[in-house]
């Protein structure tokens, strides 16, 4: 049984199953950074809290989340 691809990536657009959806929400469970500087640094990228993501777009975002928060520490330090 096929179903629809009736969701759809708010960075490349291209459409995927719903179930398969991924928000900045997920970033909460992470020990570093915490959530509130996740949500400031995703606001200035414009990208909202419930905005939906692939799986592909998700993980590039976590990788500049990451490096993001290490530049940020190194300067700390």
């Amino acid at each position: 049984m096929q179903t629809n691809k009736n969701a759809k990536c708010n960075n490349c657009l291209n459409n995927f199953h719903q179930k398969d959806i991924y928000t900045i929400q997920q970033f909460q469970y992470k020990k570093e950074p915490n959530y509130q500087w996740t949500l400031e640094f995703f606001e200035q990228l414009k990208i909202g809290e419930w905005d939906s993501f692939c799986e592909k777009c998700i993980k590039e975002y976590s990788n500049q989340l990451d490096n993001a928060w290490n530049d940020q520490k190194s300067q700390v330090l």
